[in-house]
């Protein structure tokens, strides 16, 4: 096999057809040695039946259907484990990012036998004014505490060779983050600006995207935890200073510093940092727990393949 084509699926029904007729399209100019997995990610939707339509018309065709929703990050890493190609080439089934650059991926990675990754990126992110804005203190926030650094403005879509594919799914944590998981396999990349259309507004709220940053932030590094630990020997030998300081004044000018307001804004404010602390150990104790119980990252229901 010299061509895998990774795609999943939820609530792409409306996009199935025409990305397998472009995809197909592309993938016969470069070989006739390819195929096209599927995999469905428990959408709601029909595509799963839409699929498995394109599987009985075309043999090329393979639909990997799991057992309920998984996630889109778990549900890549189980169609790339399932991708036999010598090259293979991920790319989300929204058309969102044009199947057409499946081509301009491989002639960029042929020109460089060097080069085991060819992905892309946006110039400018799409969206209003606060998703742009929203997204890049995303990724400064995440490059700030992360000691492993992601690309601005990161897409899926993306040509890998085999031994890279191999590498990147040598990875079992359940708590898994893809972009993070891209760059800790290495190899020689190459990124290339390509754009982004867009077919429908960003679900992710506010809450959500605070909620995905804590979530990949914990899952990559563990500069919070340092974080907090600083900032508690900081306070810590502050006391201890200010408590020297009220005890020499009391001795030597025979004076003491009263304040019940001063009192209550100390009380309240440690008291937040112990709470915040606390919540900042429970999230890794959280991830922890996860990862200890070694579940599997996703569970097949039927693989549509072959005859």
């Amino acid at each position: 096999m010299q061509l895998s084509i990774v795609t999943t699926l939820y609530k792409s029904s409306l996009y199935i057809d025409e990305f397998y007729e472009r995809i197909s399209k592309e993938a016969k100019k470069i070989t006739d040695d390819y195929e096209i997995i599927f995999v469905d990610d428990g959408s709601p939707d029909d595509s799963l039946q839409k699929a498995v339509e394109l599987y009985k018309k075309d043999s090329k065709v393979k639909v990997i259907e799991l057992s309920r929703n998984f996630g889109h990050h778990k549900a890549i890493m189980t169609g790339l484990s399932h991708a036999e190609g010598d090259f293979v080439f991920l790319i989300d089934s929204d058309l969102e990012e044009e199947p057409e650059l499946l081509g301009k991926f491989w002639q960029e990675i042929q020109t460089d036998i060097n080069v085991d990754m060819v992905y892309g990126i946006q110039k400018n992110r799409k969206g209003s004014w606060f998703e742009r804005w929203s997204g890049k203190l995303f990724y400064s926030l995440f490059n700030f505490f992360s000691d492993t650094k992601i690309p601005n403005n990161f897409l899926t879509v993306r040509l890998m060779s085999k031994r890279y594919t191999k590498n990147l799914i040598r990875f079992q944590e359940k708590e898994l983050v893809f972009s993070i998981l891209t760059v800790l396999t290495g190899f020689e990349s190459k990124r290339i600006i390509v754009k982004k259309h867009s077919h429908s507004p960003t679900t992710y709220s506010l809450v959500d995207k605070i909620k995905l940053l804590v979530r990949i932030i914990t899952s990559a590094s563990s500069k919070p935890l340092w974080l907090a630990f600083n900032t508690g020997l900081f306070i810590t030998l502050t006391s201890i200073v200010y408590i020297i300081y009220l005890i020499i004044n009391k001795v030597v000018n025979h004076k003491v510093i009263d304040g019940w307001t001063s009192v209550m804004v100390s009380i309240s404010f440690f008291g937040g940092m112990i709470i915040l602390f606390l919540g900042i150990i429970g999230i890794y104790l959280a991830h922890i727990f996860i990862e200890v119980k070694n579940r599997p990252l996703t569970i097949i229901k039927h693989i549509y393949e072959g005859d």
